[in-house]
């Protein structure tokens, strides 16, 4: 084990799938020399040369059309996208084509990518670099969105990405890149896709939220736990699709749920899990569930990010209102 910030797992990761397969690409804009805007693939270029770890033209689309010609000669093509907003611009490539080729094909070609790219406020960055588009990208069929929360799972979780034979969406928190570390394993290893991870166990209440949203649960857990409420966390790892077995597993155990997300409010995961349980669980549960969400508006610019955002203190006062349901 070494003690790593969650972008030198996910730099390791990327080193360590080049190393693996001669046939996995890596390619961006900026990219190459630069090492990406945030330097998750520095020092890639000079170790593996440019015809694996290359630039591409400041043009989303044609990264995304790159991506799926390179599938159909063989090659594991792991696309960034430098800001997950900038997706809209390859959207088509994304949800017209590779999310739909395996079904086109009958199975025949597979769509073994990854798109890599950061989400999330709190860092200001200026309009159109924050968005979360996770609800969007969940809805359409074919995808893989993966969302890691820590250092270890962002590295177990990539390579499994890399290793998948159908198209991974893999967005990165931007707050958690370097303000985070954790023990990462130094080996090649892999985290099963598709599975959620209990990181805190509890027995009074379930807080069920993922990627940048579940440190903040963790710290609202150890506020809780001074208050005498044992709070479970619930790291969903996997947005689409949903591992529904443990979401069961935890509102079984507790009978209250709180679920969290940084996106806005409407039409996002946390509404998902929300009508899940209801379908599936609503007999287990003893209150009804909270939400905590972005509000339904634009991401708004770096001087009003801080009123926007989801905070721990607003986790622990749902939390309160759900276990003191009467």
């Amino acid at each position: 084990m070494a003690i790593k910030t969650y972008i030198a797992a996910i730099t390791e990761a990327l080193d360590l799938a080049l190393e693996h397969d001669k046939d996995t690409l890596i390619f961006g804009e900026d990219v190459g020399q630069n090492g990406g805007v945030f330097r998750a693939t520095d020092g890639l270029q000079a170790k593996y040369g440019e015809e694996r770890v290359f630039n591409t033209p400041l043009a989303e689309s044609g990264i995304g059309g790159l991506a799926i010609g390179l599938t159909t000669q063989g090659y594991r093509p792991i696309m960034e996208i430098q800001f997950g907003t900038f997706m809209y611009e390859a959207f088509d490539s994304i949800a017209g084509q590779m999310s739909r080729n395996r079904y086109r094909f009958s199975g025949t070609r597979t769509m073994p990518i990854v798109l890599r790219t950061p989400y999330g406020i709190g860092t200001k960055t200026p309009e159109m670099h924050a968005d979360s588009i996770e609800g969007i990208l969940s809805q359409v069929p074919g995808l893989r969105v993966v969302m890691p929360s820590n250092p270890a799972d962002a590295k177990g979780l990539l390579l499994a990405s890399i290793e998948n034979n159908d198209p991974v969406m893999f967005l990165e928190n931007l707050h958690l890149y370097r303000s985070l570390k954790g023990d990462v394993p130094e080996d090649y290893y892999t985290t099963e896709l598709d599975k959620a991870s209990v990181t805190k166990v509890g027995t009074d209440v379930s807080i069920i939220a993922y990627g940048g949203t579940v440190p903040l649960s963790l710290k609202a857990a150890e506020t809780l736990e001074k208050d005498g409420i044992s709070a479970e966390v619930l790291d969903l790892r996997t947005v689409a699709p949903l591992d529904i077995a443990a979401i069961g597993e935890t509102v079984k155990k507790t009978g209250r749920v709180v679920v969290v997300q940084e996106a806005q409010r409407t039409a996002g995961i946390a509404a998902n899990v929300m009508a899940e349980i209801a379908e599936r669980f609503i007999l287990d549960l003893k209150a009804p569930i909270g939400r905590l969400a972005g509000p339904d508006s634009i991401f708004p610019f770096s001087s009003a990010e801080n009123d926007w955002l989801v905070k721990d203190s607003d986790i622990v006062e749902k939390v309160k209102e759900i276990v003191n349901y009467d």
